[in-house]
């Protein structure tokens, strides 16, 4: 049985996008999914769009195997429930599956099940999370991770994505891909895939490191290390690190690669430059490296978006000259 735990003013499709999914694939897999909705309180629960969902309670999961746990705007006050955090722990004791949507991080953090363990959240938590759980080891630019049996995920629609890997492991690859088809999403984004894509959501909402930054896109094909950064921001490396994810929600590191990324992706799609002058002029230095990041980050090799942007193109100047 799978168990989607929802409360008073959760993100619907945080619910609503794995339901479907789990529902898709049972099907394909000629083995029907088992899908409960629970809350502390079984009757109608409203979401934060104001649409209600009808939740049974929390006995109704004594043959759970999953458990997915939605975010939303009131994950603050379910987060500190203690019905729920026994709950969620006593899943956990028994072997359960655990996921998180999006911020319902704070409630898998809150219950300890985090401590040590690494994770991720939307972007737009992490200051706020690192804060909150210095013990837990956070990603903070995943789109879903797993640390043994508990996983997490970000931003709401990358709740579909982890269910897709649940799925794939459950059911096996042409499941997951066949349940990706249907849903008419990408089969399927690594849990790796940064949840970032430009600078501007690198930057910090005080402008800290916005100079560096854009020094930084200036400069990519230098070598970029930590000392450099922290010595142009006028810091020690580690006050500099520490200030840098605290801002950013990312390490100098990741920070580096993805501007690296955003500009490399630019000039392969908008430009006739080989792969490898790309490579160079963007600081990855070869090809596989810059690769491997791109199928990080994009979930394909630059090659393949170069024919994409240009198939794209093709077929924009037909429609045009019709």
């Amino acid at each position: 049985m799978i168990g989607i735990l929802i409360y008073p003013r959760f993100q619907l499709l945080d619910a609503a996008g794995p339901i479907a999914a789990f529902e898709i694939a049972g099907r394909l897999a000629q083995a029907p999914a088992r899908i409960k909705l629970l809350a502390t309180e079984p009757g109608p629960v409203r979401s934060s769009s104001g649409v209600e969902m009808l939740a049974r309670g929390l006995r109704a999961a004594s043959a759970m195997r999953t458990l997915i746990i939605a975010g939303g705007e009131g994950v603050g006050v379910a987060a500190l429930c203690p019905r729920t955090q026994a709950f969620v722990r006593a899943a956990a004791r028994r072997g359960c599956r655990i996921a998180s949507v999006c911020s319902a991080s704070y409630l898998l953090a809150e219950a300890g099940l985090l401590d040590g363990r690494r994770a991720t959240t939307h972007w737009g938590r992490t200051q706020d999370f690192l804060r909150r759980y210095p013990k837990v080891r956070l990603q903070p630019d995943r789109i879903f991770v797993r640390d043994g049996e508990i996983w997490s995920s970000a931003g709401i629609s990358a709740g579909i994505d982890l269910a897709l890997a649940i799925i794939a492991e459950q059911f096996g690859d042409k499941v997951a891909q066949d349940t990706a088809r249907q849903l008419v999403v990408y089969h399927r984004r690594a849990g790796g895939q940064s949840q970032f894509s430009s600078l501007l959501e690198l930057q910090a909402p005080d402008g800290r490191f916005a100079a560096l930054l854009g020094w930084v896109r200036e400069h990519l094909d230098q070598t970029l290390t930590v000392e450099l950064l922290a010595q142009r921001a006028g810091m020690s490396a580690r006050h500099f690190s520490r200030a840098f994810i605290a801002a950013t929600g990312s390490t100098p590191a990741k920070a580096v690669e993805r501007l690296r990324i955003e500009v490399a992706r630019s000039r392969v799609q908008e430009s006739h430059e080989a792969i490898e002058q790309v490579a160079r002029g963007t600081g990855f230095g070869d090809p596989e490296r810059m690769r491997r990041a791109f199928v990080r980050a994009f979930g394909q090799p630059p090659q393949a978006l170069r024919r994409a942007a240009r198939g794209t193109g093709d077929a924009r100047r037909a429609e045009l000259a019709t």
